[in-house]
């Protein structure tokens, strides 16, 4: 019944209420997200009991960035969990680094290309060199890719043309600010629906709210697997 296309961001306190969700949720989800917000609240303990005792896929969205022995470390320590996929900041040293740190495990390295929650206005505010979004996207895929990385993660209306790129054959793009049609956009500023985001070269999209904020997680996350087909 699942597609693990859809991962599911258990964006929620901590990991009683991740698994009390992912008991929700039942066979209708295969994979999950847990990031930095679920860290200090049992979130790698979440990771592995899902993956060890339930057979879900993992994905930790820890977006590291530091010096290459920092992340090298920290991405070798991680990878003891064969968890699925890592992310990391898309700047070459940080993708080199964390590519070393996860040699001998089956984690595949993703690269952050430019947050699906920042416009113009936000790079410009972080002294972001000038040009057009996905324009920079792109040229961070290509570089990121250039160091190494397994895929990117970029924003859905960013991933056809990354996906053009000769670089991502073989490569995966996992497209967050992924919302079902009528759906609120909420603090995402990049968006598409989740067969547009399929269609535009992804190979997984990320849902948060829109299913663990629903009165119904599992009936939202099937609508989503509805959009799949329908698409």
């Amino acid at each position: 019944m699942s597609d693990d296309r859809l991962i599911v961001a258990l964006d929620v306190p901590n990991a009683l209420a991740g698994l009390k969700l992912a008991e929700q949720l039942g066979d209708s989800v295969s994979f999950y997200k847990i990031g930095l917000g679920m860290l200090t609240g049992g979130g790698m303990a979440l990771a592995n009991e899902l993956k060890e005792e339930f057979g879900k896929r993992i994905f930790l969205d820890m977006k590291l960035f530091d010096i290459s022995a920092t992340v090298e470390k920290a991405v070798r320590g991680i990878s003891q969990y064969n968890l699925d996929f890592l992310t990391v900041h898309g700047d070459p040293h940080v993708v080199r680094a964390a590519k070393e740190g996860a040699a001998d495990s089956q984690t595949k390295i993703l690269a952050v290309t430019i947050l699906t929650s920042l416009d113009r206005a936000d790079l410009d505010a972080g002294q972001i060199k000038a040009g057009d979004i996905p324009d920079l996207v792109v040229e961070r895929a290509g570089r990121a890719f250039d160091a190494g990385a397994d895929g990117i993660i970029a924003s859905p209306q960013e991933a056809a043309l990354i996906r053009a790129l000769p670089e991502a054959a073989g490569r995966l793009i996992v497209t967050p600010g992924v919302r079902p049609a009528g759906a609120a956009p909420g603090d995402q500023k990049r968006i598409a629906t989740p067969a547009q985001a399929i269609a535009n070269g992804a190979d997984h999209i990320v849902v948060g709210r829109p299913i663990w904020q629903a009165g119904d997680p599992r009936a939202a996350a099937l609508a989503v697997l509805r959009e799949f087909a329908a698409g």
